[in-house]
This record gives structure tokens, C-alpha cells and sequence, in this order.
């Protein structure tokens, strides 16, 4: 590998949403994240909707109102 060309690797702190902080190692220090392993419904088998920007809302807005042909 050459020399001087590669980011410095450092320990970094990771913030969720949820408030879970957690170490590990990045080229930046601090990040911020708005779900973890310790939220997202795939690891924790809770069944949630991470709702982007109204996007549930207007789905069940647009399909729940019976449609006149």
C-alpha cells in the first residue's frame, strides 16, 4: 500500500436515535444514526413502520378511500 494516501483510522462513537451509543472505527469521531441494531425491527422482531416523509400516511390515505368508477 503506499504511504500517506489512506485516511487516518480512529475510534469513533456512534449515537441512534433510540439514545443506544456504541464504539467503533471510522475516519470520523462522532456519527449519528437514526436506527441501530438495537431498534430496526429486523433484529428485534417488533413488527414498525419507519415512516420517511409522510409516505405511510399518504399509502393508507390513497387506498383506504373506496374508489367511484
Amino acid at each position: 500500500m503506499k504511504t500517506g494516501i489512506h485516511p487516518e483510522i480512529k475510534k469513533s462513537k456512534v449515537h441512534c436515535g433510540c439514545g443506544h451509543v456504541f464504539e467503533t472505527t471510522s475516519t470520523v469521531e462522532e456519527m449519528h444514526v437514526d436506527i441501530c441494531s438495537k431498534c430496526h425491527p429486523f433484529y428485534t422482531g417488533e413488527e414498525r413502520f419507519v415512516d420517511t416523509e409522510g409516505r405511510v400516511e399518504r399509502f393508507n390515505r390513497k387506498y383506504s378511500e373506496e374508489k367511484e368508477d
